[in-house]
């Protein structure tokens, strides 16, 4: 299985469980899969030391099957003495690091954390990230020894990026959703303040209502727009699949509404949109005078802005390769770049070849995909 091929399997196991959390398992073990790592745990928490820390989870699996034992053992025993914690907490949002890295040369000598519980989890030649979540909270996500027993390669770690911001959107989404009912809050409201587009439909499909996020993402119409009061995608492929899924998702029909996702493309290799489809049962949300029967999340990946300096960096490139690179990402043609960059076309076109044989690629979609998973991502922390 190649990796782009793997890459999209996750991606639409990540969407399902971001409505469904029983599918997580899976999701985790096909990320191991993917990753050629023998497990993984991803925990969400609040607080900057070990002292003041609220972790509200931190599951540990190995291949889909959680492990309980270990984790009691870690957190039982280890966690309050694990010195690598205090510089975990403040690793820049996204840093991809060894867990040697976190712990100085003594340590790596007598730290009981290290030397006793890693080993027996197979976490002593893991990687681990944090990233920033909403308000105020961190994700932290660590993963277990690499299967081959051998070091971590530039394509594993590369891909492990390229991952971080759909597992912050997984984290992010089962959040709200959790405080939702927890709050016995507005949904709506919660999900709001996340920065997702929402859109309300009406037992028919038909748009309700939606959030400015989202009228935004629906005037741009490059990937999903409103065609008198119904939600459409561009493509016409992608809109077969959407109308497939809010159809399974409306009332209706025999069977019970199903949640769904699904990946809207934009045209160019642009990043696109992640659409998930939630029914809405009685008394969840009543929209007078329609009743929403489904809400929909649209969360957009288009880049926010990404430093060239840094993909020069990361991606071992020129300044000026990477400068091409990160237009490239953003959708600029060849024609565009020589414009922007005030040399010809057949120097930029030079430049993309060269910057094709550094990596090892041969497709512009391989070196875009490569760009944007450093999207968000800074060579300094927050």
């Amino acid at each position: 299985m190649s990796n782009r091929t793997a890459f999209d399997r996750i991606l639409a196991s990540l969407y399902d469980a971001a409505l469904d959390d029983t599918r997580w398992p899976a999701c985790s073990a096909l990320i191991d899969e993917a990753c050629r790592t023998k497990g993984n745990i991803l925990a969400f928490a609040r607080g900057q030391s070990p002292e003041d820390v609220e972790i509200y989870l931190a599951p540990l699996y190995y291949r889909g099957e959680r492990r309980y034992d270990l984790e009691r053992a870690y957190f039982d025993h280890y966690y309050p003495r694990d010195e690598r914690i205090p510089r975990l907490i403040r690793l820049p949002d996204g840093d991809v690091v060894h867990v040697t890295s976190l712990y100085t040369e003594e340590e790596l000598k007598t730290s009981a954390a290290f030397n006793e519980n890693l080993p027996v989890g197979q976490y002593q030649n893991g990687v681990n990230v944090r990233m920033d979540g909403p308000n105020g909270t961190r994700i932290t996500w660590c993963t277990a020894d690499p299967v081959d027993g051998e070091g971590w390669s530039f394509a594993q770690t590369a891909f492990i990026r390229e991952l971080l911001p759909h597992l912050r959107q997984y984290v992010i989404v089962r959040q709200v959703l959790g405080d939702a009912k927890a709050m016995r809050a507005s949904l709506t409201e919660l999900l709001d303040k996340s920065g997702l587009g929402i859109v309300h439909l009406d037992g028919r499909g038909r748009i309700v209502t939606a959030n400015d996020r989202a009228r935004g993402i629906l005037r741009k119409g490059d990937a999903l727009f409103d065609r008198g009061g119904f939600l459409h995608a561009r493509l016409p492929a992608d809109d077969a699949s959407l109308q497939a899924t809010l159809a399974r998702a409306l009332p209706g029909r025999r069977e019970p509404e199903e949640s769904g996702s699904l990946a809207i493309r934009r045209p160019n290799h642009l990043p696109g949109l992640t659409v998930h489809i939630n029914p809405v049962g009685d008394g969840e949300i009543d929209f007078r005078p329609w009743r929403v029967a489904a809400l929909v999340l649209v969360i957009d990946q288009e880049p926010k802005g990404i430093d060239p300096d840094f993909v020069a960096a990361v991606l071992g490139l020129t300044p000026a390769e990477s400068r091409v690179a990160v237009l490239l990402a953003e959708g600029r043609t060849v024609r565009d770049i020589a414009a922007a960059t005030g040399r010809s076309e057949k120097t930029v076109r030079w430049h993309v070849q060269q910057i094709f044989e550094k990596r090892g690629i041969s497709r512009q979609t391989d070196l875009v995909r490569q760009v944007l998973s450093l999207d968000g991502t800074s060579a300094s922390g927050p």
